[in-house]
């Protein structure tokens, strides 16, 4: 009989966060081996960094509990999660895990700004160790407003797609973004396309001599049909698959420029 899988479980907003102890209780409860690395401040927005390198020569790891993961492994990492992935899949946390999840975020990771999401960037760091991996994120429900976070809504959809990566062909990437309300509220889970746009948006408030003010504010206006963005903010979860960084196909006129260039 084959042992569990082990799988890998990071998350961006920090190993204090109810998202990555929820996420890791579900991989228990699926039947596998959770090895929970997460970030010991807030990294958000992070993207794949792997800095600040003060000391590329050590990254600090200490052992903590969270609380129904008392028979797992649990660290708090002073890196990125990008960095956390790579750690894991060099050996820095035993054995090299099967699968890495990461989540599950506080907030939507949809549309183009998945390119800036830390959430999103560990599931792709993930892909170029030739792991499949699953990205999980939370948010652009009614009960952003109230301050409810509904994390077993998110682990309940995720838990299918976990169940499904172990077949899926390597590389394999998905992005799952679920409203933040309760579980029995979501309409449906659709496959889909990023929107141009996502659920939030930055916007300068204000600037001086000093700096610039930003915010993060909601998206409005329309968002296209059919788009991550769209369905999530219409209470469908949303899945998206994801390509890890690759060299685009198209024609450049290399030649000219190797006489502009003095080559």
């Amino acid at each position: 009989m084959d042992s569990p899988k082990r799988v890998l479980v990071t998350n961006d907003d920090g190993i204090d966060s109810p998202g990555v102890a929820a996420l890791a209780a579900m991989v228990a409860e699926a039947g596998f081996v959770p090895v929970v690395a997460a970030p010991a401040i807030n990294w958000s927005g992070a993207a794949a960094a792997l800095g600040p390198l003060d000391d590329p020569s050590r990254v600090a790891v200490r052992r903590v509990e969270l609380p129904g993961l008392e028979d797992w492994e649990v660290s708090a990492v002073e890196a990125p999660p990008a960095l956390i992935v790579m750690l894991a899949m060099l050996g820095g946390f035993g054995d090299l895990p099967d699968l890495v999840v990461s989540g599950v975020n506080q907030g939507p990771n949809t549309g183009r700004s998945t390119l800036h999401s830390a959430t999103v960037a560990a599931a792709l760091v993930a892909a170029k160790f030739e792991r499949s991996a699953l990205a999980v994120s939370l948010g652009d429900g009614a009960d952003d407003h109230h301050g409810l976070w509904r994390w077993e809504t998110a682990t309940q959809m995720a838990a299918p797609l976990l169940q499904w990566l172990p077949e899926a062909p390597a590389k394999t990437v998905l992005n799952l973004n679920v409203p933040n309300i309760e579980h029995h509220q979501v309409l449906g889970l659709h496959h889909c396309d990023l929107a141009p746009v996502g659920g939030v948006h930055t916007s300068i408030v204000g600037r001086d001599e000093h700096g610039i003010d930003i915010d993060l504010l909601p998206t409005s206006g329309e968002i296209p049909h059919g788009t991550d963005s769209a369905w999530l903010r219409k209470g469908y979860a949303t899945v998206t698959a994801l390509a890890p960084p690759s060299a685009q196909v198209t024609d450049l006129p290399v030649e000219g420029w190797h006489g502009l260039a003095g080559v």
